[in-house]
């Protein structure tokens, strides 16, 4: 394989998935890029590279990240199903991680939950929706 068709492909979905928690587990405990690469000898570079999944990160750094983020080593690897589907050939789990490697998504994903009322919470999604041009879903008006 060339150098060019290297970096032209798509991320792997694991490994997608991997650095979508990475970055979800240090924007939780409000770390940021440069304070992880130092716990765990690497430059801010990298660790953005890993969290987009443009590198994949080593068993051996995975282990050191873990640590540095105070959080078992299954956590990188839930969500990712049962095994008898291939990960990432689920669109909205797809599109979900797509969306949460934004920074906008991030923050709406952090955010959101803190909004207390459902109601407003329903009101937010409705805006959204629309705005989006996507139609209302059956019992969305419930609230």
């Amino acid at each position: 394989m060339d150098k060019f068709e290297e970096t032209d492909r798509v991320p792997n979905p694991i490994d997608r998935h991997v650095g979508l928690r990475i970055r979800m587990r240090r924007k939780e405990l409000g770390m940021s890029q440069e304070r992880l690469a130092d716990c765990i000898g690497l430059t801010f570079q990298q660790v953005q590279k890993y969290e987009r999944a443009a590198n994949r990160v080593s068993a051996s750094k995975l282990w050191e990240v873990a640590r540095a983020l105070s959080i078992h080593i299954g956590y990188f690897y839930d969500g990712l199903g049962d095994g008898t589907e291939m990960p990432g050939s689920n669109v909205p789990h797809a599109t979900l991680q797509d969306f949460l490697m934004t920074p906008e998504g991030m923050e709406l994903a952090s955010v959101f939950p803190k909004v207390p009322k459902g109601r407003v919470r329903r009101k937010v999604l409705d805006l959204v929706r629309a705005m989006a041009g996507e139609p209302e879903m059956a019992g969305s008006a419930a609230s």
